[in-house]
This record gives structure tokens, C-alpha cells and sequence, in this order.
């Protein structure tokens, strides 16, 4: 599963993997920018990503694997427990709103390159 969640990040345009913190955690970047970084914690694999907060409070409030970001600001992150209690299709909604939000906040020359 990690694979295929770092296979999807790294189709959005524009990102990139990155190891600023040693060899784990995986931090895959737009335009410099931090989108996603997944990391093994224990017998699973946890991707962190950015969230509007109203709607992160709620996928916490749906969804157990779903915590507030580990190591993280945790109003705007999210931690997700890739645990199998969560459907591909799931995750990869949360990583396109992750990816999303730090495209929007990016200066219009620099999205306009990403784009």
C-alpha cells in the first residue's frame, strides 16, 4: 500500500520526494512545499497530509484511522493510519485535497509553472 500511495503523490504534477529528515520519513513536495510525507510507525505506515481544518475535524470524527497530524501543526494536518479501514479510493481523496491546498497558497507564477 505505502508504494502505491507514494506512486500516486508523485504523479501530481510538479511534486517530488524528497529526504530532509534522513532516510525516513519520505517527504514529497510541490514547488517546495510540503504535500504529504509518509513514514513507517511501528507494524504500519502513516501518511501525514494537509487538511482544511472543518473537514479534518470531521474525517477524525469518521474515521479512527484519521488523527490529528503526528509531529504536525494539528490544525491543518492529519495523520492517516494506512490500516486497510480506509479505502485506496479514500486516501487518494485526501491526498488530492492535501496537494490542492498547498498548490492554491503558492504564488500565481509558481502554480501557473506547477500547471
Amino acid at each position: 500500500m505505502k508504494d502505491r500511495i507514494v506512486g500516486y503523490c508523485l504523479k501530481k504534477k510538479g511534486a517530488i520526494q524528497t529526504h530532509p529528515f534522513g532516510p525516513d520519513p519520505l517527504v514529497i513536495k510541490v514547488a517546495g512545499k510540503m504535500f504529504a510525507l509518509v513514514f513507517d510507525h511501528g507494524d504500519h505506515v502513516i501518511v501525514n497530509l494537509k487538511c482544511d481544518p472543518i473537514i479534518a475535524e470531521n474525517l477524525r470524527e469518521q474515521h479512527e484511522a484519521v488523527q490529528p497530524g503526528y509531529h504536525m501543526n494539528k490544525t491543518h494536518w492529519n495523520s492517516v493510519q494506512l490500516n486497510g479501514s480506509l479505502s485506496e479510493t479514500d486516501i487518494f481523496d485526501m491526498i488530492d485535497h492535501s496537494y490542492d491546498l498547498v498548490v492554491q497558497k503558492l504564488p500565481k507564477s509558481v502554480r501557473e509553472r506547477v500547471n
